[in-house]
This record gives C-alpha cells, sequence and structure tokens, in this order.
C-alpha cells in the first residue's frame, strides 16, 4: 500500500504469479508462499496475481479474493503488489477490486471484459465506472485482446488517462508494436505502460515504458528482473544478452496453452505441489512435454540464477 500513493514507483519486472493447485484442483496456498518468497529472493521489483497466468477465470471471486490475501501478507509492503481484479462481469470487478483496496494492493490490474466484444465507448464506461468508484486506488488496464477479443484503442486510454486521476497505465499484451508507440504518443510518457509480451518488454523500455509484466518472471525471475535493472544501468548489450537467453524459456511458456508448461516445469522444481491446471485447460501433453523439456536444456540455467538480480 505503500506505493498507492505514487504508483511511477511500480516499475521494473512485476512478476505475474501463477495459481497454484493442489492435486485435486484446490487453491494451494502454501505453494503461492512460497512462490513469493521465490519472487522476492530472486529480486522481482513487484507482483501481480490474477492476470491471465493466474487463472481468474477459472476461479469464484471468493477464491481470488483469498489468493490476493495470502499474497498481500507474504509481500508485507516490501514491494508493490498489482493484481488482476478484472472480471467480464461489472459487479464482480467492482467486488474483487473492493476487496484489493482493503488488503493494501498499490494498484489494481483491470482487464478488458471479455466475449462481449464492446465498442471503445463501452470500454471508456466501463473503466471510467471503476476509476470513479476507487478513486483513492491507482487504475491500470489490460489491454489482451488475444483473450478478450477486443483491442483497447489508444483514443480510449488517452481519454481515461484526461479524465481520471488515478487512471495512470495500461499492461499492454499486444504483438503490435506500434500500438505500445501510439498510446505513449497520445498519452504522453507520464502514462505508465507495461509489456505483457515477453519478446517485447526490452524493446518497450527505449520507448519509455515502465516495465514489464512476463510471465517468464515465474521460471527466470532473476534474470528478467535482471534484465530491467541493467538496462536502466545502460549496460544495453548486457540487457540483450539476457533477452536472447530468454527465447527458449519464452517459447516454453507456449508450447501449450499458458499456464499450463509453466506449471508443470514448477511442479518438477518442487516449488509447487502439483502442476494442476483447472478445465478448461488441461496439463501438457506427451508431446508437449518433450518439447517443453528440449526448451528448458536450452534455457534451464537462467531458473537457476536465484538472488542474481539484487
Amino acid at each position: 500500500m505503500r506505493y498507492r500513493s505514487d504508483p511511477a514507483q511500480i516499475r521494473g519486472s512485476i512478476a505475474p504469479v501463477i495459481t497454484p493447485f493442489t492435486a485435486d484442483g484446490a487453491v494451494d496456498h502454501d505453494s503461492l508462499r512460497g512462490l513469493i518468497r521465490f519472487q522476492l529472493e530472486s529480486g522481482s521489483h513487484g507482483i501481480s496475481l490474477g492476470g491471465s497466468t493466474g487463472e481468474p477465470s477459472a476461479q469464484s471471486a471468493a477464491e481470488r479474493i483469498a489468493a490476493m490475501r495470502t499474497v498481500a501478507a507474504e509481500i508485507a509492503d516490501r514491494v508493490p503488489f498489482l493484481p488482476g481484479t478484472g472480471s467480464h462481469k461489472l459487479d464482480e470487478t467492482l467486488e474483487i477490486t473492493a476487496a484489493a483496496r482493503e488488503l493494501g494492493a498499490d494498484a489494481a490490474l483491470v482487464i478488458t471484459p471479455y466475449y462481449a466484444r464492446p465498442t471503445q465507448e463501452a470500454l471508456y464506461r466501463w473503466y471510467a465506472t471503476v476509476a470513479r468508484e476507487f478513486p483513492d486506488l491507482p487504475i491500470v488496464a489490460y489491454n489482451v485482446p488475444s483473450r478478450t477479443a477486443v483491442d483497447l484503442d489508444p483514443h480510449t486510454v488517452q481519454r481515461l488517462f484526461a479524465d481520471f486521476d488515478n487512471f495512470v497505465g495500461v499492461k499492454e499484451t499486444t504483438r503490435d508494436f506500434e500500438h505500445f508507440s501510439r498510446v505513449l504518443h497520445a498519452c504522453g510518457r507520464d502514462l505508465l505502460v507495461w509489456s505483457g509480451i515477453e519478446l517485447l518488454c526490452l524493446p518497450l523500455l527505449a520507448l519509455g515504458g515502465a516495465g514489464f509484466v512476463s510471465a517468464v518472471a515465474n521460471l527466470a525471475p532473476a534474470a528478467v528482473a535482471r534484465m530491467y535493472d541493467l538496462w536502466q544501468a545502460g549496460e544495453f548489450d548486457a540487457a540483450r544478452d539476457i533477452h536472447y537467453a530468454l527465447h527458449p524459456l519464452v517459447d516454453l511458456l507456449f508450447v501449450e496453452t499458458n499456464p499450463a508448461p509453466v506449471k508443470w516445469v514448477l511442479a518438477q522444481q518442487g516449488r509447487i505441489s502439483s502442476p494442476y491446471v483447472r478445465p478448461p485447460l488441461v496439463e501438457p501433453t506427451p508431446a508437449g512435454l518433450d518439447r517443453i523439456r528440449q526448451l528448458l536444456s536450452l534455457g534451464g540455467e537462467l531458473t537457476e540464477q536465484i538472488g542474481a538480480a539484487k
């Protein structure tokens, strides 16, 4: 909560942590605590929970709030906490966002409502409602058109940024790199923009981005944080070295639907009790596991760099 009054401090590698489940499908709070400790020990600059990698649409509001409570307690205000609080339903979005505020979140990451394919005016009104409801809580839009079937237009972001003091940024998960530039051009570089596309994380920093919310931080948090720190220190070649070294792990994430490959690796490493993903997802197939093992052999050394970002 100590970053809430100055959300510009929410920079760097904000790790979007998975939601671990037990073998019978319950939220595994013990493993979740361990994952947060792993991220903090590895130098991640902040923590997110409840984005796409966290399987929020497969959980009830009560489960999501309970998981946020566990994470907030483990973080204990040491780094910024940016939980995903959005849903395709407005009442549920407001309920989860209210809980995040009470739990001390530094900002709320609110996904564009999925499936309905709202217009830009409808998206403006959606975010305007959330911003008005929580004037003391920084709101960050989460634009991920590959999952929601709607793209938050730069002009809509500009309207929200101009109209609401607490609308502070956007997590852009689009492979259209022009979109990143157009958002920053429309709003100015006071808007906080994080990349959710792994291979656009480093390029975004050149445009003035605030950092990244990259799923690969679940596997190699120290390396991802170090990449940001090196760029900020002007050690551009060293940052690029990490960017390219991460390629195999980035490919691993998407061998099958994220987060199933990540969960399998974390379970093999003993960091979570089970690789279980909730339906409609399934654990990796035998063919997928073969490819995951190949990619892990190419990039696995980065998963062992605990503390290198400190």
